[in-house]
């Protein structure tokens, strides 16, 4: 038989069980009409088992990270996380002057002092667009503006040295699209540095990491650390990779059991998934408001580059009905030339007609000398012989 979440966890409840006790309550049950079917059968998976356990909503992640209550759990989080030894000493409560619709666009938000005076504000982001690196510098200024004024209210002889390290840590649900440009990769560390080579301490430290990448990613491959295991316990709800964690990590085993014992307050189940939806619901119109702000923002830009390419394409149609003007001016000149040119030559093919009637006239009136010529030659030669008749007639 296929093993199931209920194997090893009993105190998961059944369908009807869940079902029974909603409708003994009316406004439980209100509640649970008000949301839709898919709604309704995601809440049902979670509290029979059918999947496991969403662990970054805000209620489950509290509650069982708390670092209040179990502050060596955090400190084992953050210490995988980071790669080195640290201890989480005190919870420090979330600022206020933070704008208050942060706490709404926030998935969960838990800021703690470490025994080395360093301080970390660990953040949930469901939807990774309400993140850009901007908003994570913000926060990690106002984290160093914080851990300044606690330790200089702390000492008498204050001195910068003694300010630490401050750490933004960041898991997305669904990363930004930046992130997907290194799809094998799911652990992103942030720290100011010299293009020099010079080292100085600036104290602020980021740490972005895209759930959904890692999901990806581990699909393809068993669980190998015990970093690779806490994101596991987040970021996934399939029943056999929790129940392949549980295994290969029994301390986790503890985590879903608080999960479940929360699962079991149903009034309590209930305000947090209603919190969740709500949560949900106010990040998607704010997402939508934000694309539409952009894709207004890009319409603008673009028609105020349609303006402008419209303007120069005017600004050469000008200057090409000026060439067109030009032409025509010039075709004018050339044609009254051409005109000039006809005429000209008309004239002289005037002038070459007379001349050559004028020829023609001389060379009928050089053949009419000639023939008289030919005539005279003739009348000559006569002449001459009845000239030498007559001198011949006398001799004789």
């Amino acid at each position: 038989m296929t093993a199931k979440l209920k194997d090893y966890f009993p105190l998961i409840r059944e369908r009807d069980e869940v079902l029974a006790e909603i409708r003994k309550s009316r406004t439980l049950h209100r509640q649970f009409r008000d949301w839709t079917k898919q709604q309704q059968e995601e809440f049902l998976d979670i509290c029979t088992g059918v999947k496991g356990l969403k662990l970054l909503y805000d209620g489950f992640f509290k509650e069982v990270m708390n670092p209040e209550y179990v502050p060596e759990r955090l400190s084992d989080f953050l210490s995988c996380l980071l790669g080195q030894e640290l201890k989480v000493v005190a919870a420090i409560p979330s600022d206020s002057a933070r704008l208050a619709d942060e706490s709404v666009l926030l998935g969960m938000d838990i800021v703690v002092a470490l025994a080395d005076g360093s301080i970390a504000n660990v953040e949930m982001q469901r939807i990774g667009y309400l993140f850009p690196g901007q908003r994570g510098a913000c926060y990690s200024a106002d984290l160093l503006l914080r851990q300044y004024k606690r330790v200089r209210g702390r000492k008498e002889n204050f001195s910068y040295r003694d300010v630490k390290s401050v750490y933004t840590i960041v898991l997305f649900e669904k990363s930004p699209a930046a992130f997907h440009a290194y799809p094998d990769i799911w652990y992103h560390f942030f720290r100011q540095k010299s293009d020099t080579g010079l080292e100085l301490e600036l104290l602020q430290k980021y740490l972005f990491i895209p759930l959904d990448i890692f999901t990806k990613n581990r699909q393809n491959r068993n669980i190998r650390s015990k970093k690779d295991a806490w994101l596991t316990l987040f970021s996934s709800d399939d029943p056999e990779t929790v129940m392949e964690l549980i295994e290969a990590y029994p301390e986790f085993k503890e985590i879903y059991e608080e999960g479940y014992e929360i699962c079991r307050n149903m009034e309590k189940v209930m305000g947090l998934f209603s919190k969740e939806l709500y949560l949900l619901d106010r990040n998607t119109e704010k997402l939508m408001f934000d694309e539409m702000q952009k894709e207004s923002e890009e319409l603008r830009i673009k028609s105020e580059e349609m303006r402008r390419e419209n303007e120069k394409m005017r600004l050469k149609n000008d200057i090409m009905q000026q060439e067109n003007q030009k032409m025509r001016l010039e075709n004018d000149v050339m044609q009254q030339e051409n005109q000039k040119m006809r005429l000209e030559n008309d004239v002289m093919q005037q002038e070459n007609q007379k001349i050559h009637m004028e020829k023609d006239v001389m060379q009928r009136e050089n053949e009419e000398l000639k023939r008289e010529k030919e005539m005279l030659v003739k009348e000559l030669e006569k002449l001459r012989r009845e000239q030498d008749a007559l001198k011949n007639g006398k001799q004789n």
